[in-house]
């Protein structure tokens, strides 16, 4: 396991204001009062070490597979109209990040990035419906040989900053990082019609390891 190099700053801080916070309280305050603080914020320590944090796992890849983009739970498997690239019906599959889970995203196929955007936007609960329009959040879409699939990245209430790596015209090679999302967050993936889903409403999935989906 690894950190990061979205968290490199934000560890740093931490550890630096923990050290300085430990210092303080043994210095200056009753222990009764000083240990308590210093667990408190110990484990807020040990979330920031954790929110920023790599595994290391064995990638599922193969070329008509759909691989997760990112560690969360399955909220939404609908037949939808895409209204920003496609314009035309697609099928949604929704994973909500919580602020426990690994928040790198991955590309879920290979093939050519042919659509780049960021969008501004609202901070609704990234479970609401209306998130995945309203929302701050960056669209990608990625073309190979089987089919396009668009990836959204999506702020939510908690989350204020979405990171995005790709550009227009990119290689997409399947599994690696297409991004960041910081704090509490949500991936939308948009598939052609027709297309087997291979997970069902509640699922606990995997960046780079669970199968979404099979292209036809």
């Amino acid at each position: 396991m690894r950190i990061h190099k979205e968290g490199y700053m934000y560890v740093l801080i931490a550890t630096v204001l923990y050290a300085l916070v430990v210092w303080l309280s043994l210095s200056f305050l009753p222990v009764y009062i000083s240990y308590p603080i210093i667990f408190i914020l110990g484990l807020l320590w040990f979330w920031v070490f954790w929110f920023f944090r790599i595994p290391t796992r064995i990638f599922t890849s193969g070329e008509n597979l759909v691989i997760s983009p990112c560690d969360g739970k399955v909220v939404v498997i609908e037949e939808t109209e895409e209204s920003e690239f496609f314009k035309d019906k697609r099928i949604q599959v929704s994973i909500f990040m919580s602020p426990l889970n690994v928040h790198v995203n991955r590309y879920p196929i290979s093939g050519n990035v042919e659509y780049v955007k960021y969008h501004k936007g609202k901070y609704l609960v990234a479970w609401h419906p209306k998130s995945s329009t309203e929302n701050e959040r960056s669209t990608i879409v990625v073309k190979n040989n089987q089919a396009s699939v668009l990836i959204r990245q999506i702020a939510g209430a908690v989350a204020r900053r979405i990171v995005t790596y790709s550009k227009q015209n990119d290689k997409a090679i399947q599994n690696e990082e297409l991004g960041f999302i910081k704090f509490g967050s949500r991936v939308d993936l948009f598939l052609p019609i027709g297309t087997k889903i291979n997970v069902q409403i509640n699922d606990v999935v995997q960046g780079g390891v669970s199968l979404i989906a099979t292209l036809n």
